[in-house]
């Protein structure tokens, strides 16, 4: 039965908490990938966020919830209503366009490194 040092152990684990990291391929790939993905990742969740709260301030202006619940506050929910369901529609194609410009930007560096790891590997 073999014993282990653990003060060894200990010491690997303080000295590699304090040394200087050296950033990997993969890890520069990722966070190529992950700059490509963010601004549109991004953009999506905000902007579906404030389409859904105007959808909700439509519908609430049509229930009479907020405003007088006369036929003026109906009108005016059903057009903002509409707008926030129209912004909703539209996000995911926004999405897609802004994804697409994003890749087309990073697509040289990722290419150019995801080569670089697939040729040391073999």
């Amino acid at each position: 039965m073999a014993i282990m040092n653990t003060d060894k152990i200990y010491a690997e684990a303080i000295v590699n908490e304090y040394s200087k990291k050296s950033t990997t391929k993969v890890v520069q790939l990722r966070k190529l990938d992950r700059a490509a993905k963010q601004p549109a990742v991004i953009f999506t969740y905000t902007f579906g966020i404030i389409c859904a709260l105007i959808a909700g301030t439509g519908m609430c202006l049509c229930m009479g919830v907020i405003g007088g619940g006369t036929a003026a506050f109906m009108a005016a929910g059903i057009v903002v209503g509409l707008a926030g369901f129209i912004g909703a529609a539209v996000n995911y194609p926004i999405y897609k366009r802004i994804l697409q410009k994003s890749k087309d930007r990073y697509a040289g560096d990722i290419i150019r490194l995801a080569s670089e790891i697939a040729g040391e590997d073999s």
